[in-house]
């Protein structure tokens, strides 16, 4: 048996942080009948995954997680959903193993997220396992091309949207953000920290108050992913919240990179986008810049 087919025939470690991604996830290796060894992040998985969860570990039991990975025949690991913050110094002093690797894990500490994704991943490599993404275990959550629900984008909308992709692009360099509202022009707001629903709700703010100015729905959400980040983890999402926000602001419709971002509830997405009158959106990649 070769070792890529080892690695399908073995379960899948799946290490879940918060949202309902890590629950859609477990639910297609189901369907695909792909075993799954499911670790739960304390403080961060939600209760309905935690009652499918084979371990619940936090974050100072870094060497109980590979020696029950090791025990369970994993030979791949899925990072997936949200960590609402960072562990500090006295919470990743634990078990053994912990403290073994503790040199390495104070450094992944250090830096902005993509960088600290990075380095996690590479944990788990230098420990002999394969990093996946969604576009290995279940592609089908992620985003289609076009237009994936009634609406489609105006003219006017695509011009939005190029404007909100170019922030995101700014935005990633500095490794701030994924996503920008874009109306009439010019860009409305940007995502730090806080989030995009957050974000959003900013939106609504300015146009309750006044502060932008617009006929009907206008403007567009861009989610996209960051320039040269890894497609393993952290991809940008959208939701029924995000349909729900992106209405309430009074946008024309969301967009997103295809291929490049997750759509939670993706049958409840559309349909709500739908019946709300968005627009939701799948744009391609620009192609990669060979020098030349």
């Amino acid at each position: 048996m070769s070792l890529q087919e080892q690695h399908k025939t073995a379960p899948v470690a799946v290490i879940c942080g918060n949202g309902r991604i890590p629950l859609q996830v477990l639910d297609g290796l189901e369907t695909q009948e792909r075993a799954a060894y499911v670790v739960a992040i304390k403080g961060e998985a939600e209760a309905d995954l935690q009652a499918r969860a084979d371990i619940e570990l936090g974050w100072g039991e870094i060497g109980r997680l590979y020696k029950s990975m090791a025990k369970a025949g994993c030979k791949q690991v899925l990072l997936i959903g949200g960590v609402t913050k960072r562990p500090d110094f006295t919470s990743i002093v634990g078990d053994l193993g912990t403290l073994k690797r503790l040199p390495k894990i104070i450094k992944a500490l250090v830096g902005g997220d993509d960088s600290l994704l990075t380095k996690v991943i590479s944990l788990f490599e230098v420990e002999g396992y394969q990093v996946v993404g969604i576009k290995d275990i279940t592609p089908e959550l992620l985003a289609a091309g076009d237009a994936m629900g009634v609406h489609k984008p105006r003219a006017e909308d695509l011009r939005d949207l190029e404007l909100a992709r170019l922030a995101t692009t700014r935005l990633g360099d500095l490794d701030i953000g994924q996503a920008a509202v874009a109306l009439g022009g010019r860009v409305i707001a940007v995502e730090g920290a806080e989030g995009t629903d957050a974000m959003l709700e900013r939106c609504v703010t300015l146009r309750e108050n006044g502060r932008v100015r617009a006929k009907g729905k206008a403007g567009v959400l861009v989610k996209a992913v960051k320039p040269g980040q890894d497609l393993r983890v952290d991809l940008p999402t959208i939701g029924p919240k995000t349909v729900e926000l992106a209405s309430k602001a009074g946008l024309a419709g969301i967009a997103v990179e295809a291929g490049g971002a997750l759509v939670s509830d993706r049958v409840e997405t559309i349909s709500e986008a739908d019946a709300a009158g968005l627009f939701l959106f799948g744009f391609q990649a620009d192609p990669p810049d060979d020098g030349s």
